[in-house]
């Protein structure tokens, strides 16, 4: 097999891959051995047709897709190694000659990792960001605390208010007609939740436990039920339950049973330091964020859109598995959201060339400082992952081919790349 590159515009290469006739020849042989049995020859008992029998009914190219297919996967694949060129892109394929005695000709069109010209990296400037922690936001996460640990009493000597969960049942119509799912019975509702139609709830607050009143609303215009937009509804209702939450008081008691702390204030201190922490986490990836923003903007490459098609293709992968892991199908997903296939590629394009610029660049600066990703430290990293695995790590290392491996240290390497550059950013 014999490859040539002939280099394109914009990153794209063409390989040329010849395969000799032999190799070729053997595809066609073992393509007819595969489908000779579904071909029926007048004459021949099924699956017994000599080959040069089925190619002169059927014609001499009769083998020849199938053949290609066999030959193409492997032949590439060498190419593409032999090649010496980092190819980020599937190969488009065209076969330029196909015939039995002849080498197997075809060409494979596929997008070549881009140079990256380096600007400024080091020393750039971004925003500082300050770190605080409000009082408000102390008694916030208290508050959720107290929530969290409520209880809900039933209430029946008043009527509704604001905030009470209530069960009630319903009866609309429009129009006197009743319409599709405008009925229920026994439905829980937490008053000012916004759940149902501006103006519902409000209508419900006065009303007394086995009271029956009626709720006056209109459908806003852009409701999902064609049929129903903009339409005055009339719903008889009536209040079955009313039920409150009891939160309990925020002192010494409450903090010993929600912490391991003994006072309140002790509670409170601790939920600062743990906002702090998390503010100044949050600030440290919008910092590195912001600092590779820089960097790629004042870098220089050429992406080839065979490169973004790929990385696009990746992500919606990624997206189809998330997806489907919460119980539904891309097409549920696809009825449910108005969107189709190519209006949610069009959406990830963006970030798909965001993301190819993030890598380049940091892959670039890392070659620049001459990071280089230890033994000891694949090691470590293996021994991490192997622990969230619940398993040992030489067992994960034997498990993991040298693909893997070389991927882990050019991703521990970006890590550092990220790390130098903003160790090295100037807060202004």
């Amino acid at each position: 097999m014999s490859v040539q590159v002939e280099k394109l515009e914009k990153n794209m290469a063409k390989l040329t891959i010849e395969v000799p006739a032999e190799e070729f020849e053997a595809a066609i042989e073992k393509a007819y051995q595969k489908a000779k049995g579904k071909i029926s020859i007048p004459g021949f008992r099924k699956g017994k047709a000599p080959r040069k029998m089925i190619e002169k009914m059927y014609g001499a190219g009769v083998f020849y897709e199938d053949a290609a297919n066999l030959v193409i996967p492997a032949a590439y694949g060498k190419a593409a190694d032999e090649c010496g060129e980092e190819i980020v892109s599937r190969p488009m394929v065209d076969i330029v000659q196909i015939e039995a005695g002849k080498p197997f000709i075809f060409t494979a069109e596929v997008a070549l990792k881009p140079e990256v010209t380096l600007g400024e990296y080091k020393g750039v400037e971004v925003e500082k960001k300050e770190i605080e922690v409000t009082e408000e936001e102390i008694q916030a996460a208290v508050d959720k605390e107290r929530d969290n640990n409520s209880r809900t009493i039933d209430v029946d000597d008043r009527p509704v208010q604001k905030g009470d969960m209530i069960k009630l049942d319903f009866d609309g119509s429009v129009d006197g007609v009743p319409f599709e799912g405008g009925k229920s019975e026994n439905y829980p509702l937490t008053i000012g939740s916004g759940s149902f139609i501006p103006g519902f709830e409000d209508q419900l607050i006065g009303a007394k436990i086995g009271e029956e009143l009626d709720v006056n609303v209109t459908f806003p215009e852009d409701y999902h039920a064609e049929e129903l937009k903009g339409k005055a509804a009339v719903f008889k209702c009536r209040v079955n339950e009313i039920k409150v939450k009891e939160l309990p008081e925020a002192d010494d008691e409450f903090a010993q049973d929600v912490s391991e702390f003994d006072t309140l204030a002790e509670y409170k201190d601790d939920i600062r330091k743990k906002l702090t922490e998390r503010k100044e986490a949050d600030a440290r990836r919008e910092k590195e964020n912001a600092v590779v923003a820089k960097i790629v903007e004042n870098a220089a490459m050429e992406i080839p859109d065979a490169m973004i098609d790929e990385q696009v293709r990746r992500m919606a992968d990624d997206f189809t598995r998330r997806i489907e892991s919460q119980g539904i199908t891309v097409e549920q997903y696809m009825q449910f959201t108005g969107m189709d296939t190519d209006k949610l590629l069009e959406q990830m394009r963006p970030e798909a060339v965001k993301r190819i610029q993030n890598s380049l660049v940091l892959e670039a600066v890392a070659k620049a400082e001459n990071i280089q990703i230890s033994d000891e430290k694949l090691d470590e990293e293996i021994a991490k992952m192997a622990e969230n695995y619940k398993m040992e790590a030489d067992k994960l290392k034997e498990l993991m081919g040298d693909y893997e491996k070389d991927q882990m240290r050019n991703d521990l390497a970006i890590q550092a790349a990220v790390e130098l550059v903003t160790e090295a950013a100037k807060e202004v």
